[in-house]
């Protein structure tokens, strides 16, 4: 699985270099592979809550100032950040309010894993050591559900908002947030930079120190180094949980949260999660868990079902108001040799719990063919061998079916006429 991880990593890369940002990619595809008819938002119509998000985003879309933050959770297709950078290009390029702050990061390479190509947060990955909550590990996890260990006397961390994204405005930040043990008190933390600093602010309950910037960045040097009364001694590692890159500006902020082999199990083990969450009150939260969940010989489906219900409940006890829409993992290939079964399992399990919390479902599942589809994506070279992950046209396919869906249940929701909204977004190019 992790040569896998790391060749769908480099052709990703490759092809984020030359990525256009316009709504075509599924004309590229077979259209006997895609069910159109599948591809909506199941009971959006009948979701309170679905019905105020499209409001918000229909006033921005107007030119209003207002923020809105959507929050994207998965495994390894979330943690790339292939088709949920482009969702997250698509709605902050579709006006010149639309774009806010990078938000929410974690600097997988320090983790030893695969970063997003959007930002870079670079240090000397030696003295760093990973620990992803997929894995039997036992650190502190935050939101991110990834944490990278320091125990060295010295280090420097380069946090840069920009690398190879593409917004029509560049990010900047002028807070900077740095989750970490902010109980454990062996180590400094500072910008190198020190005059660009108004002031420090340190949130034990949060687990965060932050630094408010005088003026607006786009990359900052933070030194952490140990204390010297303990240089020698016994003393506690560094736990790095994630960053924020923050700014006043309005607009959408989209957070992507994936880790590696992630399932519903993993993220419960994260003991900061839903504390570091209500920093942030999403108005939107997509899940796209499952996929981990269903690799598996003995599926539980009651187990699956509680687990999935009570992440939803614990979003909705952060913001009540909150929109969540629930996906339906892809179909896949178990052990590259068997259609997994699973996922038709937990695809009627998806659709039960949405009706019952008022909750949509874009079911993506139905959407590539059900059961077996994979092998026909595949045989089309949108999915590589494991039959898991997809293709870089693949993804791109998939963020763009997602922003259809969307787009037409915001059309319906606001009364637009139809395909009003989906041509201004098949406008959009890079």
């Amino acid at each position: 699985m992790k040569k896998i991880l790391v060749a769908m990593f480099l052709m990703v890369s490759a092809f984020t270099q030359a990525q256009h940002y316009v709504l075509d990619s599924i004309e590229k595809a077979d259209s006997k592979l895609i069910d159109f008819g599948e591809n909506v938002l199941k009971y959006a119509d009948d979701s309170p809550y679905f019905s105020y998000f499209f409001s918000q985003l229909d006033s921005l879309y107007n030119g209003d100032k207002k923020k809105l933050h959507i929050f994207h959770i998965g495994g390894s297709h979330i943690q790339a950040d292939i088709y949920s950078n482009k969702l997250r290009t698509y709605l902050q390029n579709m006006n010149d309010v639309s774009i806010s702050q990078r938000g929410f990061v974690f600097p997988y390479h320090l983790a030893h894993t695969n970063n997003p190509t959007n930002y870079r947060i670079e240090a000397n990955n030696e003295k760093w050591k990973g620990y992803r909550c997929s894995r039997r590990d036992s650190v502190v996890w935050g939101l991110a559900g990834i944490t990278a260990e320091f125990k060295d006397e010295i280090d420097t961390i380069y946090v840069k908002s920009n690398y190879k994204n593409y917004t029509d405005k560049d990010y900047c930040y002028n807070k900077l947030r740095v989750f970490y043990n902010t109980w454990d008190k062996d180590y400094e933390l500072r910008v190198l930079e020190k005059e660009l600093v108004d002031e420090i602010i340190v949130d034990s309950v949060y687990a965060y120190r932050q630094f408010n910037f005088k003026t607006d960045i786009d990359s900052v040097a933070v030194e952490i180094k140990l204390k010297s009364e303990v240089v020698g001694k016994n003393h506690a590692s560094f736990y790095l949980m994630g960053m924020e890159l923050m700014n006043d500006e309005p607009g959408i902020e989209y957070t992507s949260i994936g880790v590696n082999g992630a399932s519903f199990k993993s993220y419960n083990k994260c003991a900061y999660f839903e504390q570091q969450l209500k920093l942030y009150e999403p108005d939107l939260f997509i899940i796209s868990i499952g996929t981990n969940d269903a690799y598996t010989y003995h599926f539980d489906e009651e187990k699956f079902r509680e687990n999935y219900d009570n992440f939803i409940q614990m979003i909705q006890r952060v913001n009540p108001q909150c929109a969540i829409l629930l996906t339906v993992p892809n179909d896949s290939y178990f052990k590259r040799k068997y259609a997994n079964k699973n996922t038709q399992k937990e695809q009627r399990i998806i659709l039960e719990l949405a009706q019952k919390r008022q909750m949509a479902v874009w079911d993506f599942y139905a959407v590539m063919g059900g059961l077996g589809s994979s092998q026909k994506w595949y045989r089309n070279h949108l999915m590589p061998r494991d039959r898991i992950h997809f293709t870089h046209l693949g993804y791109s396919i998939k963020a763009d079916l997602l922003l259809s869906a969307l787009v037409r249940q915001w059309e319906r929701t606001t009364n637009r006429p139809e395909e009003s909204l989906l041509t201004h977004f098949k406008s959009l190019d890079e």
